[in-house]
């Protein structure tokens, strides 16, 4: 066994069906007093449910977190909070809403609690992003870890299923970098495998029946680990192009990461027999780019970046953000690879998935 390093993050945990309940004493165990609650526009009503289960420890809803988190919604929100006087932030949502308590926490020190509705994963991570004229910025921080996330699965049974599977497979691609990244480690392994494995099973379920408690809970469950696995490893090529994709292009998070996922695993899998290995096994395919592909569209997602609205002039931009800004990559990445890859995740053709 490799020598290697783990760093286990401080968070707090509470997994289970209306789980929700419970917020009021997660607020208490973190020593807070009052808390605003985040949402997007769209889950507004959800927001004042959660607001009312704080009780006269809750200072209202946010409603405004959007996706890719605008500088100016990040100022606008990290004022808000500060108006009202709250010591706390419930972030209720999938990415865009953490994203917004991030972005809050950055600058305040304000402790997050999250309850996450979709499987984005990102409550379980120190990384932030926001974007500022078409530029979306990234990093890591301490103080952007959610001290708490509240997992519960009653309240993901209303994600469309659309949504479930792209928010589902954006979750394995967390995972998947995992795998092959540089500070990687057992640990690491175990949980990606099981993550992804977990997740290749449940979207089906979900897919078959949306409703399904068990499919569900087995989502949820995979998400907390892919998400454990992003926020202690090292990103790489795939969150790397799907940031500048999202960022400069405004394309919906989730689809981007599903879409250009199998087309990364492809390339990165040539150098990494270990990685490989694991994800045939979690496949059942001796081509797991392939697979992971099919099932994607099998399950409904947008077959290429081109229905999701990248403009076909918009590729050699990607490219040269890639190009200046460095990354961790377990293969080097040419501009010819890199014009090669985008070219099929454009189009939506076969991964080349030739070992």
């Amino acid at each position: 066994m490799h020598n290697f390093v783990y760093e286990a993050l401080p968070m707090r945990v509470r997994f289970g069906d209306h789980a929700l309940e419970q917020l009021p004493e997660e607020l208490e165990a973190l020593g807070g007093t009052n808390a605003v609650v985040l949402t997007t526009p769209e889950q507004a009503e959800l927001g004042e449910h959660v607001n009312s289960i704080l009780g006269a420890a809750g200072r209202g809803v946010y409603p405004r977190a959007a996706m890719h988190v605008p500088l100016s919604t990040a100022h606008a929100a990290r004022d808000h909070v500060a108006e009202v006087g709250a010591d706390t932030v419930i972030s209720v949502g999938g990415g865009s809403t953490t994203g917004l308590g991030k972005a809050i926490a950055l600058h305040s020190d304000i402790p997050i609690i999250a309850v996450p509705t979709t499987y984005a994963g990102s409550e379980m991570t120190p990384i932030w992003g926001v974007t500022d004229q078409s530029v979306k910025r990234t990093g890591r921080d301490p103080r952007v870890l959610p001290r708490a996330v509240i997992y519960d699965p009653t309240l993901t049974v209303g994600l469309p299923v659309k949504v479930s599977v792209t928010s589902g497979l954006n979750a394995v691609a967390h995972a998947v970098e995992g795998l092959y990244a540089p500070d990687a480690s057992p640990i690491i392994s175990l949980m990606a495998a099981e993550g992804i494995t977990k997740m290749l099973s449940a979207l089906p379920a979900i897919t078959t029946e949306p409703t399904s408690s068990d499919g569900r809970s087995d989502a949820l469950y995979a998400a907390w680990l892919c998400g454990a696995v992003l926020g202690a490893t090292t990103m790489g090529l795939h969150h790397k192009l799907c940031h500048i994709l999202g960022g400069t292009f405004d394309l919906p998070h989730a689809d981007t990461h599903a879409i250009v996922l199998p087309y990364v695993m492809a390339f990165n899998l040539r150098a990494t027999p270990t990685a490989r290995a694991v994800l045939q096994r979690a496949t059942g395919s001796a081509t797991p780019a392939t697979s992971v592909r099919n099932l994607g569209l099998q399950l409904g997602i947008p077959a290429s970046l081109a229905e999701i609205g990248m403009p076909d002039d918009g590729l050699s931009e990607v490219i040269r953000q890639a190009v200046d800004a460095p990354y961790s990559n377990p293969r080097t990445v040419t501009e010819t690879d890199l014009t090669d890859l985008l070219t099929a995740a454009y189009t939506g053709s076969d991964p080349d998935e030739e070992y």
